[in-house]
């Protein structure tokens, strides 16, 4: 039953994560406004709250998926992937923290207006304590997760396209308005397919234990995470 739950937990917050990143993106007023996003923030707040909660438990149900993924490193690359890992779930955690600006920009904007609340918030995340501490980290575990999903790919769990197309898809989603769909739809299904085929392996397959000499016994015939 443990192995079962963390499976089922794993596999599908990685197909629930990119869901709910493309709904935030979509409630977004700045990204949906395109080319007249000046002052969305300021006029539509409960809008931007609405997002900037969707855009951070997005981030937030990637770490028991990110988990899930260090989980089946077991054969080649071990080191290299658990490293990638942490890397990863630390990125993914300062990005998380980012979403917290966007209330702040929207009653910067609705209360200076436009051009003064943005100069300060603007001037807010300048600063090296944002950018060091929680912007450079975020985008390290982008790469993170991408080295993390190659490590898999490496040891024959998932396509190679997936991980590229995970964090591609992360990184183009914000930018309108071809960016958001061909971004939604790459994180999709990069993400998407890595989580499917946790969904579908067996309790076994998900348990596998390393065998003497730090790698994991070969996998039974028939083995779905390989084959799908």
């Amino acid at each position: 039953m443990p192995h079962k739950l963390r499976r089922l937990l794993a596999g599908g917050c990685l197909v629930a994560a990119p869901l709910v990143y493309v709904a935030g993106l979509l409630t977004d007023p700045a990204l949906r406004a395109g080319d007249a996003a000046d002052g969305a923030y300021g006029r539509h707040p409960g809008q931007v709250s609405v997002s900037a909660a969707l855009l951070h438990w997005s981030w937030v149900l990637l770490v028991p998926g990110i988990i899930g993924m260090i989980h089946l490193v077991r054969r080649r690359a071990v080191l290299f992937g658990h490293i990638a890992g942490l890397v990863a779930l630390l990125g993914v955690v300062n990005f998380s923290a980012l979403m917290l600006g966007d209330f702040f920009y929207a009653r910067l904007e609705a209360d200076l207006g436009t051009a003064a609340g943005d100069r300060l918030a603007d001037a807010a995340f300048a600063a090296g304590g944002a950018q060091w501490g929680f912007q450079v980290p975020g985008f390290l575990g982008l790469l993170g997760v991408l080295l993390l999903g190659l490590a898999l790919a490496y040891d024959r769990r998932v396509p190679w396209w997936a991980p590229p197309a995970m964090v591609a898809g992360m990184l183009t989603g914000p930018i309108y308005p071809i960016g958001m769909i061909a971004g939604s739809l790459l994180y999709i299904a990069g993400a998407g397919v890595i989580g499917v085929r946790m969904l579908r392996m067996t309790d076994a397959e998900w348990a596998q234990e390393p065998v003497a000499g730090g790698t994991a016994a070969a996998p039974p015939s028939g083995n779905v995470a390989a084959t799908v």
